[in-house]
C-alpha cells in the first residue's frame, strides 16, 4: 500500500486549472460550501466550459484559510448515497479555489478583490446567525465584524473603483427564510448607519441582484476515523477531505437571465431557477423535515437510535412511508407525481449507510419543529380530506410521550426551550396514570397558543384522538399502537 507523503498541492498534483478566472467571491470556507457550491463550480467547469475560479473569504477570525492556501485550494470530496436502489460512491478532486483570504490579517487584499473585473457572483454561508446587523460596526473598520458589514464595505469599494462594472449576483446560502432579502435589508441598514451617499444605493439597485435561495445536501464533513484510509488510498495527505451525500438541490429565486450566467443545466446539476421559492421551501419543510420530526419520537420510543435503523425497520419504516405518502403529500398542493418522486428521493437519503444520523440529535427543540414542520400538514389534511390524519396524530402522541423523559426505564436527554420542558415535566409529574389524567394533560398541551400559534383544542376530535394514542403508548407501548395502525 502506498504511504501518504506530504500534503496535497498544485506542484504535487497537476490539475490544469491555473487558467481559471476568479468569477466567484465566496464568504465561507467550511465543509458545506466546499461540498456543495465549489463542487458545482467544478462540475460546471468540466462539463459546461464555465472556467470559473473562486476566491474564498474567511468570514470570522478563525478558520481554514491557512490550510486551504497550504494545499493551493485543492481537496478531495467523497460523495455517496442511494440512487435508484443502488449505492453510489464518487470521489472528486475539487480544484476551483484559487486563493483564500483572511480579511482580519490582510484587509487590503480583501478589499482589492473588489477591483476584479471578472467577478460575477458573491456566495455566502456564514451560518443562520451570520446575516445580522451590528450597530457597533464602522465603515473604516479593517474590516467590519459582521458579514453584511464586510460586504457593504466591499460593494462600496467596488462602486467607487468600478462603477460601470457588470452586474453582480449575490447568492446567500444561509438557512433562513428570504435570505437574499434579509441580506439586502441589512446592507441598507449599514448604508444608513454610515451615511453613505445616495448614488451608492442607486448603484446597488442597478448593479447587484440579491437572490433568495434554498440549499439541500447533508454534509457530515471531515471523515475523522476514516481519514487515514483515504490518505493511503490517495497516496498523500489531504487535510481538507470532505464527505457528503450524493443528493443535492439548489433552488434560486431571481430574474430569468441568471440561468444564462450559471450553466448548471448543461452540467446536469439539480438546480432550479424560479420566481417563487416558497413552494420548494414548503415542500422541503413539510416532506423532508416533517418526516424527520414525525419519525423521531415514534422510532426513539420504539427503541431505535438512528434514521437508517428507523427507515429500515419493518414497522417504523412503514409508518414513516405511509405518513409521508398518505398524509403529508395529500395535505400539499402541487403535482402529486413530482411530490412523490421527491419523497422517494428522501427515503433513499434516509437509507444512506454512510450517514449516521442520530434521532436524539434531530429531537432538539421538537415542539417548535413540530409546529412548523408537521402541524401544517395535520391542519391541511383535515381541511382537504375532512378527517384527521391518524399517523401524524400518532407522531404528536409519541412526541407528548417522548417528553415524559423515559425510554425503557432510562432517562431521555431532552433538549428544548425551558418553558416547554417545565410545562411537560410538571404535567407528567402530576399524571396519575388514568385515561382521564391523560385527557387533561393532552388538552392543556393542545390549548397552548404560545406553542402552536392557535388553540388546537378547537379542532374537532383532536383531543380525543391524541389522548387515546397517548394512553395506548403508556399502557401497551408504541409498538402495539403501530401494529394496530398498520
Amino acid at each position: 500500500m502506498m504511504q501518504p507523503s506530504g500534503q496535497l498541492n498544485r506542484s504535487k498534483l497537476s490539475n490544469g486549472q491555473d487558467h481559471l478566472r476568479t468569477k466567484i467571491l465566496q464568504f465561507g470556507e467550511g465543509n458545506f460550501l466546499r461540498a456543495f457550491v465549489d463542487w458545482m463550480v467544478c462540475e460546471m467547469n468540466q462539463k459546461a466550459g464555465f472556467e470559473a475560479g473562486v476566491t474564498v473569504i474567511q468570514p470570522i477570525t478563525s478558520g481554514l484559510v491557512n490550510k486551504l492556501n497550504a494545499q493551493d485550494g485543492l481537496y478531495n470530496l467523497y460523495l455517496n448515497g442511494i440512487r435508484g436502489g443502488k449505492f453510489i460512491a464518487q470521489r472528486s478532486l475539487i480544484d476551483v479555489i484559487q486563493k483564500a483570504v483572511d480579511p482580519y490579517e490582510e484587509p487590503q487584499v480583501y478589499f482589492d478583490e473588489a477591483l476584479n473585473p471578472d467577478l460575477k457572483f458573491i456566495i455566502s454561508n456564514t451560518t443562520e446567525a451570520g446575516i445580522h446587523f451590528n450597530p457597533e460596526d464602522k465603515m473604516n473598520d479593517q474590516p467590519a465584524s459582521s458579514f453584511p458589514g464586510k460586504l457593504t464595505q466591499f460593494l462600496f469599494y467596488r462602486y467607487r473603483a468600478l462603477p460601470e462594472c457588470d452586474r453582480l449576483i449575490v447568492l446567500p446560502c444561509e438557512l433562513i427564510d428570504k435570505n437574499g432579502v434579509k441580506l439586502r435589508e441589512t446592507i441598507t441598514q449599514y448604508i444608513k448607519l454610515w451615511g453613505l451617499e445616495e448614488n451608492f444605493s442607486a448603484w446597488l439597485k442597478e448593479k447587484v441582484v440579491f437572490c433568495n435561495t434554498l440549499v439541500d445536501r447533508i454534509v457530515p464533513g471531515y471523515p475523522g476515523e476514516k481519514v487515514e484510509e483515504y490518505w493511503h488510498e490517495l497516496g498523500y495527505r489531504d487535510e481538507l477531505i470532505v464527505e457528503g451525500e450524493i443528493f443535492h438541490l439548489w433552488v434560486i429565486e431571481g430574474p430569468e437571465w441568471i440561468r444564462e450566467e450559471l450553466p448548471t443545466e448543461q452540467a446536469g446539476l439539480n438546480v432550479i431557477f424560479t420566481d417563487d421559492l416558497d413552494y420548494y421551501r414548503t415542500r422541503k419543510v413539510r416532506i423532508l423535515n416533517g418526516a424527520h420530526t414525525s419519525m423521531v419520537p415514534v422510532a426513539y420510543l420504539y427503541g431505535l437510535d438512528f434514521v437508517k435503523e428507523a427507515i429500515e425497520n419493518e414497522l417504523v419504516g412503514k409508518f414513516v412511508h405511509k405518513a409521508v405518502f398518505n398524509e403529508i403529500i395529500p395535505s400539499l398542493g402541487g403535482d402529486r407525481d413530482e411530490l412523490e418522486q421527491y419523497a422517494g428521493e428522501i427515503m433513499d437519503r434516509f437509507r444512506n449507510p454512510s450517514i449516521k444520523h442520530e434521532l436524539i440529535t434531530i429531537s432538539l427543540n421538537s415542539f417548535s419543529k413540530f409546529k412548523t414542520r408537521v402541524l401544517p400538514s395535520i391542519l391541511g389534511y383535515y381541511e382537504k380530506e375532512g378527517k384527521l390524519p391518524e399517523l401524524l396524530l400518532t407522531a404528536l402522541a409519541a412526541l407528548i410521550s417522548f417528553y415524559k423523559g423515559q425510554r425503557s426505564g432510562e432517562e431521555i436527554p431532552l433538549k428544548d426551550e425551558p418553558r416547554v420542558l417545565e410545562l411537560l415535566s410538571s404535567l407528567w409529574k402530576n399524571h396519575d396514570g388514568s385515561a382521564g389524567s391523560v385527557h387533561n394533560l393532552v388538552e392543556v398541551i393542545l390549548s397552548k397558543e404560545e406553542f402552536w400559534s392557535t388553540d388546537l383544542t378547537k379542532v374537532p376530535g383532536l383531543i380525543q384522538s391524541v389522548s387515546d394514542k397517548v394512553v395506548k403508548i403508556q399502557e401497551k407501548g408504541i409498538d402495539r399502537l403501530l401494529q394496530d395502525l398498520m
